[in-house]
């Protein structure tokens, strides 16, 4: 003889909209910190572009005892009393896409230098602002709404 079954075997309405609901907490946890650890790449590839473009003056210090001249690839000319901005221009990322940081050297005289690296793209309303580094290697922050400590990890 075979065993009536009393109940359907299942989800009830109410068991899945609880699964629901604790499925949105997560998602609406998980959403802005992934979004923030995305922010921090991007903003360490700038970091490192910046540094890579110091070193490249460096070297090119070393070879010309000025860094005149380096800004526009590597025609050294006199640079004027209060800074040639040049001609360079470069973005993150280095190897194509969508760039989501500027970078320049914003003022070069004989013996100093400043890079930047201007927010752009997806990175344009960053908290950390733009990114500066000198001949000093001092690390700097402009146009901004978080600390230095912050943004320079």
């Amino acid at each position: 003889m075979k065993k009536k079954l009393d109940k359907v075997l299942g989800f009830t309405l109410i068991e899945l909209m609880i699964v629901i609901a604790i499925i949105s907490i997560l998602a609406a946890i998980a959403a802005p910190a992934y979004q923030e650890y995305i922010r921090k790449a991007k903003r360490a590839d700038a970091q490192g572009a910046l540094y890579g473009l110091a070193s490249t003056m460096e070297r090119f210090y070393t070879e010309n005892n000025t860094y005149c001249g380096s800004e526009n690839g590597g025609v050294v000319g006199t640079c004027v009393a209060g800074g040639d901005p040049g001609s360079f221009s470069a973005t993150v990322p280095v190897d194509g896409g969508v760039a989501y940081y500027d970078l320049t050297i914003s003022l070069v005289t004989a013996n100093t230098y400043t890079l930047e690296a201007a927010r752009a793209g997806s990175m344009a309303g960053d908290d950390c602002g733009d990114f500066t580094l000198t001949h000093t290697n001092f690390q700097g922050i402009t146009n901004n709404t978080a600390s230095l400590a912050d943004c320079w990890r």
